[in-house]
């Protein structure tokens, strides 16, 4: 019997990232692209997988994605495989998913990025005795993927973490915040957006020492803490871009289990915070693997 290869999609608001590997991710090709428009960014994903396939002289099974959203994931619904809401330019209302399928001719299987960066954490073999995690990513925006008993958090549409609302001390903070939708939820006080605009400065290029880092601990730390209260994971992930500053896990470790104040009483918090509140094993890749274990069961029922 012949290889059988997947394709994956990590579609993200800046960028794209693109694969072709087999069911236990030896690699055949990959590509990293700027998300542009959607006309631009889906010819992009499709030539790449033309000519891999070309080239490779192979078929794809099927693709899995990874979008950013929020994304309509109900199969009876009109909207189904689209980016519905998003604050994205240009992108609100896109038929990500049919737009790729009917441009290749390959059936694929669509869920955020977020929950594809969640999946890809959970395939890890570290993760064998734990049913219950988050994985949250704080970068262009912020969003949650939720794994209960084995299985991914859908329902109404899916989290949408990025918008709950925390805390918002505007005496010491009356930075009004910059979600067209919310103005100050999370995504709009701590995403890596709302750090520029409120800092004036890229925030890749804001020091250490800077007083910027104590506030975004604070608020992911907040964020955090509800999650624990209302989901109750045994692991919670932290990634994206802004997560790239390490030290911000100490930040947020450290003001978590103030935040709790010892109401919630196990020995995750009180004993090994720093493997209860982590950073991804997969590193930058956890969205693309999770997109290709997305690819891999694409038989399955939406």
């Amino acid at each position: 019997m012949s290889k059988q290869y997947f394709g994956a999609i990590e579609l993200g608001g800046t960028k794209t990232n693109v694969m072709v590997a087999d069911a236990d991710n030896h690699q055949l090709a990959k590509k990293v692209f700027p998300t542009l428009s959607p006309d631009e960014t889906i010819a992009d994903i499709c030539n790449f997988f033309k000519s891999t396939i070309s080239s490779e002289g192979i078929k794809l099974e099927s693709i899995g994605i990874g979008s950013f959203g929020p994304v309509d994931l109900h199969p009876e619904s009109k909207t189904f495989g689209y980016i519905t809401s998003t604050p994205k330019p240009g992108w609100q209302f896109v038929n990500i998913k049919g737009n790729i399928e009917s441009a290749l001719n390959i059936q694929t299987r669509i869920d955020t990025d977020v929950n594809a960066a969640a999946l890809g954490e959970y395939s890890c073999k570290s993760m064998n005795t734990i049913k219950n995690m988050v994985y949250i990513t704080i970068g262009t925006g912020i969003g949650a993927g939720i794994i209960i008993n084995g299985n991914l958090v859908h329902g109404l549409v899916h989290p949408e973490f990025g918008h709950i609302h925390l805390p918002h001390d505007k005496r010491i903070d009356p930075f009004p915040g910059i979600c067209p939708y919310h103005r100050d939820c999370f995504e709009g006080l701590a995403s890596g957006p709302a750090l520029t605009e409120r800092w004036r400065m890229p925030a890749d290029e804001i020091p250490q020492d800077h007083v910027a880092w104590d506030l975004e601990g604070e608020y992911i730390a907040y964020a955090v803490s509800d999650l624990i209260c209302t989901v109750s994971p045994e692991k919670i992930i932290l990634g994206g871009g802004v997560m790239h500053r390490y030290y911000l896990y100490d930040i947020i470790r450290t003001k978590t289990v103030s935040i709790i104040n010892r109401y919630i009483r196990s020995k995750y918090l009180e004993e090994s915070i720093g493997d209860y509140i982590t950073a991804p094993r997969l590193k930058s890749d956890s969205g693309l693997i999770g997109a290709l274990c997305l690819a891999v069961h694409a038989d399955k029922p939406e």
